[in-house]
């Protein structure tokens, strides 16, 4: 792959080249999903995980306006250090981001966008943005499902974070052609909870099933992403009546404050942290550490 605005470190590059099972992580989560050091700490547990499962992890961001496709060890502990300094980089934000030589992370969004540059076509984070509560009135619908719509790389996760409308981000998945799998589930895990009011169409029963369906789509021509929704494990899921409950006061926080935009979701994280006393960003960590090793899986069978 040559464009001079992305660069892939060596070790990715030659896993490629070799044919060899690639990761892509996204770096938000490092610079606008938790503090230092427990950012940096839990970026590089990922990484581990990935390696300890057989596959090579591709953490990306964005260096001097460079998209960084593995980013070196010293690169993470930036993002991690300088966090929420850093630009939230979506896809309407990457070329100012990159004329501009200024660092960036990575949503969902763009880190598909530097998977698919790299050819890397397994994806492994926390969870996807959505339509926001109220998107029908606001049009508030993250730029993630749009890219999942058009972008061939499939998204190992817990699901939507549940602060949104997971209705409404099952239906515009579903008029843009993105199909959603559950993971040994029917019931469309909800980030915290792993479970939801709201039934999947496909229950896949194994990793090999679904890279078939991964092949078979792509190989027909049939462009887009595909979600893999991985319900976070029982025993570092949260009550369902509890997370219910602080998420609408979080809500009406942030309606009351005037929260809008790339600021809602951060926002909404932190406030939800906050109440729980930590145990959500916990089960944050583990849900993420849980999709990876499933998308090594898939990863290995691809």
């Amino acid at each position: 792959m040559n464009n001079k605005y992305v660069e892939i470190s060596k070790e990715v590059a030659l896993a490629i080249e070799k044919g060899l099972p690639v990761i892509a992580l996204e770096s938000t989560i490092i610079s606008h999903g938790m503090p230092y050091p427990k950012n940096k700490e839990t970026a590089l547990n990922v990484e581990k995980i990935v390696r300890e499962n057989g596959c090579i992890p591709a953490t990306i961001g964005i260096i001097n306006g460079k998209i960084k496709v593995g980013l070196s060890n010293e690169e993470i502990d930036l993002l991690a250090i300088e966090g929420l300094k850093v630009a939230k980089v979506s896809r309407r934000d990457l070329a100012y981001v990159i004329s501009n030589k200024l660092n960036g992370a990575t949503t969902v969004a763009t880190t598909m966008i530097g998977a698919s540059l790299a050819g890397i076509k397994i994806f492994a984070t926390g969870g996807i943005g959505g339509v926001h509560r109220d998107g029908q009135n606001t049009m508030d619908i993250s730029a993630d499902l749009e890219e999942l719509a058009k972008t061939n790389v499939a998204v190992v996760c817990a699901g939507a974070k549940s602060i949104l409308d997971l209705g409404l981000t099952l239906e515009y998945l579903e008029t843009k052609g993105v199909p959603v799998l559950g993971y040994k589930t029917k019931i469309l895990p909800a980030f915290y909870t792993s479970t939801s009011n709201f039934e999947l169409d496909y229950n896949m029963n194994s990793s090999k099933e679904i890279a078939d369906l991964l092949k078979a789509k792509w190989e027909l021509g049939l462009n887009g992403g595909v979600v893999i929704a991985n319900p976070i494990p029982k025993e570092y899921e949260m009550p369902r009546e509890l997370i219910d409950s602080v998420i609408e006061k979080a809500v009406n926080k942030a309606n009351e404050l005037g929260v809008k935009g790339k600021n809602i979701t951060p926002f909404l994280l932190d406030e939800i942290q906050k109440v729980t006393s930590g145990k959500s960003l916990d089960s944050n960590i583990e849900l993420v550490y849980n999709n990876v090793k499933l998308a090594c899986k898939i990863a290995k069978n691809m």
